[in-house]
C-alpha cells in the first residue's frame, strides 16, 4: 500500500503541473455546474404557474417526475434531466486527461526507466497511477453535484423539486456509476498510452469513450427512451463487470521489457 501512496503522490506532482490538465479539472466542472443552474434560473417563472399548455405537458415526461410534483414543475425537472447526463463526462474526461500522459509522458520526462526498475510490482504501479487519475476526477463530480444542489436550493422555491435532482437514480449515477466509468477510462486510457508515444495521440484516442456518454444525452433528449432506476442499475451492473475485465486485461497486457525497448 506504501508503493500505491508514493506512485500517487509522484503522479499528483508531474501531472498537475500540465495546464491542459489543470484547465480541464477546473473549468469542466464548471461548465457542468452552470448549465443546469441556467435552466433552472430561466425557469424559474414557469415554476411558479399552475399549469402549462397542452403541447408542453406532452413532452413532460411522468417517469422522470414525482407524483407531488404539478406540470410547471415536473417540466423543470425534466429540462434539467436532459442536462444532468453532462454530470457523466466529468468523471470520463478528467481521467482520461490525466491518464493519458501516465505512461508515454513518463517516458518523454525520461523517469520511466527509473520507475521500471524499481522493485515495484506491475499490479501496485497500474493500480497507483489508475488512483491518482480516478480520485482528482471523482471528487470533481462528487463536489460539482453538491454544489448544483446548493445552487439549486437558493433557485428553486418547491422543495419538492430539489428533492426530485435527489432522486436515487440521480444518486446511483453521480455516486456509484460516476467513479465506475472513471476506472473503466482511467484503465483504457493507460492502455493506449502504453503504446503510443505521443501524449496528445494517447489522449484524443481515449476520447473516444466520451461517444457512448453523449448517445446517451442525445438519445434521452430525442427521446428514444427514458434513463430511469432501472436503466441506470443496469448500466452500473455492467460497467462493474467490464471494469473488472478492463483492469484485468490492463494489468496482462503491460509489457514493462517492450515498453522500454521500443521506446528507446
Amino acid at each position: 500500500m506504501d508503493k500505491i501512496k508514493v506512485i500517487i503522490r509522484k503522479e499528483w506532482a508531474e501531472v498537475f503541473k500540465n495546464k491542459m490538465v489543470i484547465f480541464t479539472v477546473a473549468f469542466l466542472p464548471l461548465i457542468m455546474i452552470a448549465i443546469p443552474l441556467i435552466i433552472l434560473y430561466s425557469t424559474r417563472e414557469v415554476g411558479m404557474g399552475d399549469s402549462l399548455s397542452a403541447d408542453v405537458s406532452q413532452i413532460v415526461s411522468s417517469e422522470l417526475c414525482q407524483t407531488d410534483l404539478n406540470n410547471p414543475e415536473c417540466f423543470q425537472v425534466y429540462l434539467v434531466s436532459q442536462f444532468m447526463m453532462l454530470f457523466m463526462l466529468i468523471p470520463l474526461a478528467i481521467p482520461i486527461t490525466i491518464a493519458a500522459y501516465s505512461i508515454v509522458g513518463e517516458k518523454n520526462a525520461k523517469s520511466l526507466e527509473p520507475l521500471l526498475a524499481t522493485p515495484i510490482t506491475t499490479f501496485e504501479l497500474l493500480i497507483g497511477k489508475s488512483l491518482s487519475a480516478v480520485i482528482p476526477a471523482v471528487i470533481a463530480t462528487y463536489g460539482s453535484f453538491v454544489i448544483f444542489i446548493i445552487g439549486a436550493s437558493f433557485l428553486i422555491t418547491s422543495k419538492a423539486v430539489l428533492l426530485a435532482f435527489l432522486d436515487l437514480r440521480w444518486l446511483i449515477a453521480i455516486f456509484i456509476v460516476g467513479p465506475l466509468i472513471s476506472v473503466l477510462a482511467v484503465n483504457l486510457s493507460l492502455m493506449v498510452s502504453s503504446r503510443v508515444n505521443d501524449p496528445r495521440a494517447a489522449e484524443q484516442i481515449s476520447m473516444i469513450l466520451i461517444v457512448p456518454v453523449l448517445g446517451f444525452f442525445f438519445g434521452q433528449m430525442a427521446g428514444l427512451f427514458v434513463i430511469n432506476r432501472e436503466v441506470i442499475l443496469i448500466i452500473g451492473v455492467i460497467l462493474l463487470a467490464i471494469d473488472a475485465a478492463v483492469v484485468y486485461l490492463a494489468i496482462r497486457v503491460f509489457d514493462r521489457e517492450a515498453i522500454l525497448t521500443r521506446w528507446r
